[in-house]
């Protein structure tokens, strides 16, 4: 039998429905490649799911396939769009066990004398702020509930990452307010954790080595290399390898499991790009 570490949750009426025996995890940015991997795995673990995503059209076409699943269209970079969002969820589900907060950008790979102070901010709002106004807004029920936080950080949060410096920075905070989180909730029976993917295949890493090697002027294929060598196992992870730790980090097996940055990258050596002698 599949255990909980979370506390056990009684039924509840909403709206005049009853609504099922299970937990709720609200998720940002989960229609699309990391998120909608994370989404999935929750909903085959029997957990209730809401969404937030700013991409209305993969949000409409994974709810097709998932009739349980609600969501929101926002963009999360605003604390009314969040606010919003938190609403729905409780609306829909009357509670939030977890939170994963996923949603990011890239941001625009220049060197810091290149870099535009508007991509700065919007990287910032987006991949830190939003996980901020989540974290506050969803606070309390978490701490009633004795639930768990997941911060998406990054490799880049335990290196330096040259052309990145908004999202190095967003990435490097949430590390710390991870630990902040844990400590402030730890007395509450929550655990606050940050995942650090290294590359995960899909469109977003697509996107980000082909801007890579437009600002270098080299083929992508050279770039996507360049990539993989930097990890000691020599390769891309799969949006389903971070599925499976964010599952693991909401279980029993993680009751005790707190403050902690955990990489899943095939043991990233460095984030130089080019490893230059």
């Amino acid at each position: 039998m599949r255990k909980f570490y979370l506390s056990s949750i009684p039924n509840y009426k909403n709206g005049g429905i009853t609504l099922s025996n299970s937990l709720v995890a609200l998720v940002t940015a989960g229609a699309s490649g990391i998120g909608k991997a994370i989404v999935e795995k929750l909903l085959e673990n029997n957990y209730r799911v809401h969404i937030a995503d700013i991409n209305g059209d993969a949000l409409t076409q994974l709810q097709t396939q998932h009739e349980a699943l609600t969501g929101t269209i926002a963009n999360l970079g605003q604390a009314s769009e969040a606010e919003r969002v938190y609403a729905d969820c409780i609306n829909s589900h009357g509670r939030v066990d977890v939170l994963v907060n996923n949603v990011g950008i890239a941001g625009n790979t220049a060197r810091v004398e290149d870099a535009d102070p508007d991509d700065w901010d919007k990287t910032i709002a987006v991949s830190l702020s939003s996980c901020f106004y989540m974290t506050r807004l969803c606070s309390a029920q978490i701490q009633q509930n004795k639930g768990c936080i997941i911060n998406m950080a990054s490799n880049a949060a335990l290196f330096g990452f040259p052309m990145r410096s908004a999202y190095t920075a967003a990435k490097w905070a949430l590390i710390g307010l991870t630990k902040t989180w844990a400590m402030e909730m730890g007395p509450m029976g929550v655990r606050v954790n940050a995942i650090c993917p290294g590359s995960v295949s899909g469109p977003r890493i697509d996107g980000v080595i082909e801007r890579d090697a437009q600002e270098r002027g080299m083929p992508p294929q050279a770039i996507r290399e360049v990539y993989q060598r930097q990890s000691s196992m020599r390769v891309f992870v799969d949006g389903e390898d971070i599925a499976n730790t964010v599952l693991f980090l909401c279980s029993e097996g993680a009751r005790y499991i707190s403050g902690q940055a955990l990489a899943v990258d095939g043991h990233t050596e460095g984030l130089s790009n080019w490893l230059e002698p």
